[in-house]
């Protein structure tokens, strides 16, 4: 059964109008959400990936619900991984918190239209060369793998190249003037310390698009769904980033759970592979049917039962810790020593600012 293009058509017009309402809340009043407008936001944005899977089973089917609640679901853990880092980012370049809603504003619009692209590149690669499965399975073994390794390393920070090079490229005043990201100074056009951010921000999250949009493709390989389970998973994390704060820094092992997430995606994708029994020097061949398929199902109860074992283990790892909603924090020497250069870096962050003391927390 094909989606309906009407729903399609429908959903993309829903969500644009979304986004654009969204940012122009954001640019007509900067300021640093409270815990119970975070709340509120959060909560209506899960709503709503949570009725639009319902609708998806209404007007498709069963397994296209499934698919995208799987994505969604893998998506969204990946995105709550990106805040170990969007942390970082805000901490080194030293944003005033005032304005952090509108640069992760913009940071994410940037990273839906770059995954968007990156969506549209995957699915015309996996239609015409399906053997393109075996290298994204190795691949998110392999990332799994060191997001196990990089647990709690002490890395020295380095921007990544597309940042350098922008450094040296634009004329970037020393202060933020507000959300602004240009501005007149002795006469001269400068652009901003926000620019810098936004940018960091939007390219961190395609270093981690590299690795979440193989994850979804093994879960489903329709576009429609792979882009909406993106859009979804990132709409609402501007508020989750303010929503969490201290609380971030009892999910230690978030990044083993997404570990074990990512690996097993990356062995679905190389089963299905091997079973398509299709390679480019080989010519056409018939499927091997002997090979096992992972049901959408069992994909679904497997993602959902490592978030929450995770996230249990966590809070009783890390119980008696103080940790309260708030403003998303952490030490600018800190953040100095971290890399913000994708999963791994993330499970660096991770560790770091759960080592943090909530002394040092309280005395800023």
């Amino acid at each position: 059964m094909e989606l309906p293009v009407w729903f399609e058509i429908t959903t993309f017009v829903g969500l644009t109008v979304l986004l654009l309402a969204d940012l122009a809340i954001v640019a007509r009043r900067p300021h640093e959400p409270s815990i119970k407008e975070a709340s509120l936001w959060v909560s209506f944005y899960i709503s709503l990936a949570l009725i639009f899977g319902l609708l998806m089973l209404a007007f498709t089917n069963g397994t296209y619900a499934t698919e995208f609640y799987a994505g969604w679901l893998t998506e969204y853990s990946l995105s709550v991984d990106n805040l170990f880092v969007f942390v970082i980012i805000m901490a080194r370049f030293g944003v005033p918190r005032k304005f952090q809603q509108e640069a992760l504003m913009i940071g994410i619009i940037i990273a839906l239209v770059l995954r968007g692209i990156f969506i549209l590149l995957g699915a015309v690669v996996i239609e015409r060369f399906v053997w393109v499965f075996y290298i994204f399975g190795i691949f998110l073994i392999y990332t799994a793998i060191n997001l196990v390794r990089h647990r709690g390393e002490d890395d020295e920070y380095e921007e990544n190249a597309f940042i350098r090079r922008m450094r040296k490229v634009l004329p970037i005043s020393q202060e933020y003037h507000g959300a602004k990201i240009r501005v007149t100074e002795n006469g001269k056009k400068m652009w901003t310390p926000m620019i810098v951010v936004i940018l960091a921000l939007g390219t961190t999250d395609l270093i981690f698009a590299l690795d979440s949009i193989p994850a979804i493709f093994g879960l489903t390989r329709e576009p429609f769904i792979v882009f909406t389970a993106n859009v979804f998973a990132l709409m609402g994390l501007r508020q989750l980033y303010f929503l969490l704060g201290g609380l971030l820094k009892r999910l230690v092992y978030l990044s083993l759970g997404l570990a074990v997430i990512l690996a097993f995606i990356g062995v679905k994708l190389i089963l299905e592979a091997v079973h398509e029994n299709q390679l480019p020097f080989a010519g056409e061949r018939e499927p091997i049917d002997a090979v096992p398929h992972i049901p959408i199902w069992l994909s679904l109860t497997i993602i959902l039962g490592v978030l929450v074992v995770a996230t249990v283990a966590s809070l009783l790892k890390t119980r008696g810790q103080l940790a309260t909603p708030g403003p998303a924090d952490v030490d600018p020497e800190t953040a100095k020593t971290v890399p913000t250069g994708g999963p791994e870096a993330a499970a660096a962050a991770e560790a770091r600012i759960a080592d943090e003391p909530d002394e040092e927390r309280a005395r800023r």
